[in-house]
């Protein structure tokens, strides 16, 4: 072949790749741009928000008092009162339990005591009295729903028959505790 005859050929090769190269440039220029508003397909994803079980007893007073004297049975004037909150469809329940198994005088000199039985509870208003046991929970209250939205106010009265004791104030301390269903 002449040096005109390959000049030619590789010419050609060249336009070829030209061309071919050209053509791949267009093509990749015209897929990557779009015009303005066009949009893509669409997608999706799930949103998943998960509610757990929760419940809160808030608002119980720091402390109640019964006065009289011996012989006395004795009853709060102003309930014991708290909020419930739970979005537990089973409901809940709310139990109280006292720490020591008598109310106490502050000072060491009194070795008098009472016995934890001796202090009774009850719904606000109804029922019989229960007497508190050390180590036994009292159920108090028990609902088969959640609660409302801002909570349900729950209330106990607690009275006693003041035993024969020297005078002074006794206490213990009385775990109140809500449970879901």
């Amino acid at each position: 072949m002449s040096n005109k005859g390959r000049s030619q050929v590789t010419l050609r090769r060249g336009l070829i790749i030209a061309t071919g190269a050209a053509m791949v440039v267009g093509t990749t220029s015209i897929e990557t741009s779009a015009a303005p508003g066009q949009t893509s397909p669409p997608q999706s994803t799930t949103a998943q928000v998960v509610v757990g079980s929760a419940i809160t007893l808030t608002g119980l007073p720091a402390s109640f008092a019964l006065s009289g004297n011996p012989g006395d049975t004795v009853a709060t004037t102003t309930p014991v009162t708290m909020t419930v909150l739970t979005n537990n469809f089973e409901g809940y329940t709310v139990s109280v339990s006292p720490q020591t198994a008598t109310l106490n005088p502050p000072a060491p000199t009194n070795t008098d005591t009472i016995p934890i039985s001796s202090l009774q509870v009850r719904p606000t208003g109804s029922g019989a009295f229960t007497p508190l046991a050390f180590g036994t929970p009292v159920v108090v209250e028990s609902h088969a729903s959640p609660s409302a939205e801002l909570g349900d106010s729950v209330s106990h009265d607690y009275q006693i028959t003041i035993p024969f004791v020297r005078p002074d104030t006794y206490s213990a301390v009385l775990d109140y505790v809500a449970t879901t269903l």
